[in-house]
């Protein structure tokens, strides 16, 4: 999910900084949200190759010259860990169990629960529609109330409601808290529709675009914080970054970095993404074959991870993400799939995974890393609009054995 790149203004006056922007941290009102496991079982899905599709749509997506125009998204659907949250729209609310999701800004319902109008629900005549590459979503868009809590209540929030909808399962839509102008062309009489924390900001609920983002390792619970971040969820100062320049990863949560195994650079410093909506880590394919040479790791088949024997994680080496003047470390148990969870993917119980994985294509291409769920279970981020800009702190997961 995601479309163009205006917010993505470069205009910092740092490379990095610490805590530099005015955000809120304990204030800031706060959105809880659920893990949802899709289990493999039925779909046949292989975890890399769902990941890799996304990642490569969203290369090719950033790459297009008419992005206004083309109203492209790709799902978080089908991801093996993906994050659900429990939103009102209306007056009295219908509840919609909503995935969320940082790499689109449309937020739309209708998918399982049908819409219900209220005497808040203003249509607006325009028509919405967006692909996203896994399934596609088509309908109406409204101004409704929408309720994230009781103390984060939107009035006249621009929402879509689905006619029809493909590839969306045990969910009623999409919680889009990505950058504004992936909204770009997708409502037919508009150029851009706000986002929630869009509205958040002009009416005065939050003090800056800012989103913060917590997750648990496992696949537990996790938080949205609007307008800032909750420091109670840090154990460090919150690292700011610029947003990168380089397309097509301008496009999105984009920033600059190199990564470390050990101290052997796998990747030198490039363009890439932070994205909740991707599952792994995906790094180019010449670092992919640097880090599986390194690690001594074989093939899984059958998931399209990397695994390992029990003496080779005994000597895995730490990754370090290198971003700003920060240097950001995954211990060797941050490296291995949840063994829980093995079984979820079509893995064996007692196998170890990496979750580390190929990109599909090599260095240069603009995009050539993502950075999601399971390096951000690791790492509180901060998505800040205002000042474009990403932040990154430790929390109490970063060193945690839990997998």
């Amino acid at each position: 999910m995601f479309p163009s790149k205006a917010l993505l203004s470069i205009v910092l006056i740092a490379l990095s900084a610490v805590d530099a922007s005015p955000l809120r941290r304990e204030v800031a009102p706060t959105l809880n949200f659920a893990a949802r496991v899709n289990a493999r079982a039925n779909n046949n899905l292989n975890i890399a190759a769902a990941d890799r599709a996304r990642a490569q749509a969203m290369q090719q997506f950033g790459n297009t010259t008419s992005k206004r125009d083309s109203g492209s998204s790709f799902s978080i659907s089908s991801a093996v860990v993906s994050y659900t949250a429990q939103v009102g729209v209306g007056s009295p609310a219908t509840q919609y169990t909503l995935l969320i999701d940082t790499g689109s800004s449309n937020t739309w319902v209708g998918a399982k629960t049908p819409y219900v109008p209220t005497s808040t629900s203003e249509d607006t005549d325009g028509v919405v529609h967006v692909s996203y590459g896994s399934g596609i979503f088509a309908g109406e868009e409204f101004l409704d109330t929408v309720t994230l809590s009781s103390n984060l209540v939107i009035a006249k929030q621009s929402i879509g409601v689905a006619t029809f909808s493909e590839g969306f399962t045990d969910v009623d839509g999409i919680l889009g808290v990505g950058p504004t102008d992936l909204t770009q062309g997708t409502v037919s009489n508009a150029g851009s529709v706000p986002t929630v924390t869009d509205s958040l900001f002009s009416s005065g609920t939050i003090g800056t675009k800012a989103l913060g983002v917590y997750f648990a390792p496992g696949g537990g619970a996790g938080e949205l914080t609007f307008g800032g971040f909750d420091s109670s969820k840090t154990t460090s100062s919150v690292n700011y970054v610029p947003l990168t320049t380089t397309s097509p990863a301008s496009s999105y949560w984009g920033i600059d970095q190199s990564i470390t195994y050990g101290s052997s650079t796998i990747l030198s410093s490039t363009a890439g993404i932070v994205d909740t909506g991707t599952t792994l880590i995906l790094i180019a394919t010449d670092a992919y074959d640097k880090y599986q040479s390194a690690t001594g790791a074989t093939l899984d088949n059958n998931t399209g991870l990397l695994t390992i024997t029990s003496e080779q994680y005994d000597n895995l080496q730490t990754l370090n993400f290198n971003i700003g003047s920060t240097s950001y470390s995954l211990t060797p148990n941050a490296q291995i799939w949840p063994r829980s969870l093995n079984t979820d993917i079509g893995g064996d119980s007692d196998h170890i995974y990496l979750v580390i994985t190929d990109l599909g294509s090599k260095s240069g291409s603009g995009l050539d890393f993502v950075n999601g769920y399971s390096f951000l279970q690791r790492f509180y981020s901060v998505y800040d609009t205002s000042n474009s800009q990403v932040g990154f702190a430790t929390t109490s997961s970063t060193s945690a054995t839990s997998n």
